[in-house]
């Protein structure tokens, strides 16, 4: 115990020296699982706050995360097949850039589809269960997405910490860090988080007043 509240205090001083290595050396010990499992509950529960008291970002956060990196990536793709092919040059940058968006576009559309419900749904043969065995697997999604999520938010923003160590530069730039992008799971694994609380919370209050508690969804129905 003494171990890893040392090692959890270690995170802490790495985060406020603001160094990338040590930071980096920090997040490597057993109390990273420990800060992690705090950050994705507090940082869920901030999401919830915000999407509570500001609707639209609960309405189009996600959404609007996949549709303005979605055509980023088409209009660089299109750019400059056509400056390539008819002009015969090229952005250095232009073949690395829409991994990376792509990487944000992605997450963010995992968390835009649990507040559908079109993951871990299984509502086809889940609405012929009794109403107690509903509610049962109905937590057992929640805590399963926030126990993937607070492993993703661990692994990758290790990931994202030994990438700033490095320096590791966008291949094709400059001085365009890839943990800028890299961060971008942790942030988008704490949204998962939230959806799943906010899911639970509906769940709870339909099983309290006899609402229906499952019922069949479709990719793109919101």
């Amino acid at each position: 115990m003494t171990t890893i509240v040392s090692e959890i205090s270690e995170i802490f001083s790495a985060l406020l020296s603001n160094d990338a290595w040590m930071i980096s050396e920090s997040l490597k010990t057993d109390g990273a699982w420990v800060v992690g499992a705090f950050a994705t509950i507090s940082g869920g529960l901030l999401f919830l706050l915000l999407y509570k008291y500001v609707p639209w970002i609960e309405r189009k956060l996600e959404s609007t995360v996949m549709v303005s990196t979605y055509l980023l990536i088409g209009a660089i793709i299109f750019v400059e097949v056509f400056r390539r092919f008819f002009l015969n040059v090229q952005a250095p940058w232009s073949t690395t850039l829409p991994p990376f968006l792509f990487l944000i576009m992605t997450w963010a559309g995992c968390a835009y589809n649990v507040k559908l419900r079109t993951h871990l749904a299984f509502a086809e043969f889940r609405v012929n269960m009794p109403r107690p065995l509903q509610f049962a697997c109905l937590t057992l999604d929640a805590i399963l997405w926030i126990g993937f999520s607070w492993v993703v938010v661990v692994t990758s923003t290790q990931v994202a910490a030994n990438s700033a160590a490095n320096f590791q530069i966008m291949l094709g730039t400059d001085n365009i860090l890839q943990w800028w992008f890299l961060i971008s799971v942790p942030l988008s694994f704490v949204l998962i988080t939230a959806r799943s609380m906010e899911n639970w919370l509906i769940d709870l209050n339909n099983y309290r007043s006899g609402d229906t508690l499952i019922a069949p969804v479709a990719i793109g129905a919101d």
